[in-house]
């Protein structure tokens, strides 16, 4: 059996106000509205414009990149010049911390038992459309994270596992731009054969189908050297660019106009202690510790914010009464209101009030909902709400709700004679708004079968 040996050089925007090397706004994919709108003499390379000091807030997303991926983080680290002559690079080279002279900014990582060869930081190019000759310099000088992995990969479907994760865990960092997505080069070998290089494969879906296409046809072909090539969408196929460049093709030198960056240990300890616990991590504990269904740990874990508030509920309330209620009430409204989390000011506190109050019968889970909604943008007390919505239980107060309802609604009683179920929905939801939606649920059901039966 012919085996493949995969790996990756994935790139992201870093998640900064400004360009790395200017003080330029950086904004990218959806965010940019007018071509050449955040721009100046540095990022689009006028005559005698020199480069600003590295931008200290892509230096620190960047070592905690490093760091989350288990990396040795080199405290020494050097900007290179990597030329080549394309009309997206006004310099004629691109600003690097990678290259035959260069010391990455993390080596010899894992991350889900994946090795990482490499993380650095690098510069954007600008966007050329090459069918008008436009070029767009508002992403040029814009920080990049470029993490390169050893070709640990045996298949398509391991490749977009692994990176689904990656990319869950860089949100917990917010450290790439999630707008804007990630692109990956992806190399390819099979026994026998040379490596082959794709570039610029924009999307998981993309990914997946390059890799699956490209070691079919190196199994018909058997590469005998080493090519670049692209994916074409349309087609579902990889197309031959060129042969592969060599690191000399670049011609590597050392940046003379930006100094060496020095990481101090101290520096480097402090931004690992304050990196949050891995997905990975805490999807394990909440499945171990707090017994939770993987399926429902799984979607708390998929955003920290989420995942952080679940875990203040759950110190003071029942983790089974708020699982379905974070999981599906909270994530509800949210999407509802297409809002994260940390957009609104839902108080931790305010929600586990409301869930004490469902616990201990004091409010319907209806009017529960109703309240829940009203936490946007934001939450307040539930319990002064509590006392004009308390929760009706008494038989005798909902029967008198019941035998009004059925006077209101003949057809309903003789749809629900006639064998029709749905008719008792129907009257159910009735009682409900009569009362408010403060009368019990399971009281309301029994007292209208009784009384139809």
């Amino acid at each position: 059996m012919t085996k493949a040996k995969i790996g990756l050089e994935i790139h992201g925007y870093i998640n900064t106000n400004e360009k790395l090397f200017c003080t330029c706004k950086a904004e990218h994919g959806a965010k940019i509205s007018k071509p050449n709108t955040n721009i100046c003499p540095i990022c689009t390379a006028q005559p005698g414009a020199k480069p600003m000091l590295p931008n200290s807030e892509a230096i620190k997303k960047i070592i905690q990149i490093a760091l989350i991926l288990g990396c040795k983080v080199n405290k020494k680290l050097t900007w290179q010049r990597k030329h080549y002559d394309w009309p997206d690079l006004p310099k004629g080279y691109q600003n690097t911390i990678s290259g035959t002279y260069a010391i990455p900014v993390g080596i010899n990582g894992k991350f889900q038992s994946i090795g990482i060869t490499e993380v650095h930081l690098e510069e954007d190019p600008a966007a050329w459309n090459p069918k008008t000759g436009e070029i767009d310099y508002n992403r040029s000088g814009s920080p990049l994270v470029e993490i390169v992995t050893e070709p640990d990969f045996k298949s398509s479907e391991e490749v977009i596992e692994w990176l689904k994760q990656l990319i869950l865990t860089l949100s917990y960092i917010k450290a790439i731009d999630k707008n804007a997505g990630i692109k990956a080069d992806v190399n390819i070998s099979i026994s026998g054969g040379k490596r082959v290089e794709i570039k610029n494969i924009n999307s998981l879906k993309n990914i997946q189908k390059a890799i699956e296409y490209e070691i079919q046809r190196q199994k018909r072909e058997k590469p005998k050297i080493q090519e670049t090539r692209m994916f074409d969408e349309k087609k579902e196929i990889t197309i031959k660019m060129r042969t592969k460049e060599q690191a000399e093709d670049y011609r590597f030198i050392s940046e003379p106009d930006l100094p060496v960056i020095k990481i101090e240990k101290q520096r480097i300890e402090k931004i690992k202690s304050s990196l949050p616990e891995s997905p990975h991590i805490k999807l394990k504990r909440l499945i171990k510790k707090h017994r939770i269904e993987k399926k429902h740990a799984e979607i708390l874990t998929k955003k920290l914010d989420i995942v952080e508030f679940f875990e203040q509920v759950i110190e003071k309330v029942n983790p089974k009464l708020a699982v379905p209620w974070t999981t599906i009430e909270l994530l509800s409204v949210l999407n509802y209101n297409k809002k994260e989390l940390e957009e609104v000011d839902i108080k931790p506190e305010h929600f586990i009030e409301l869930l004490k109050l469902i616990e201990n019968k004091t409010l319907t889970e209806l009017k529960a909902q109703e309240i829940l909604r009203q936490f946007i943008p934001k939450s307040f007390s539930p319990k002064t709400h509590a006392k004009k919505h308390k929760k009706i239980s008494e038989k005798s107060e909902i029967e008198k709700i019941v035998k009004q309802v059925i006077k209101q609604n003949p057809q309903a009683i003789e749809d629900y004679k006639s064998g029709k179920q749905e008719a008792l929905n129907f009257l159910i939801g009735q009682v409900m708004r009569a009362s408010n939606k403060r009368a019990d649920y399971k009281t309301t059901k029994e007292i209208l079968i009784k009384i139809l039966h």
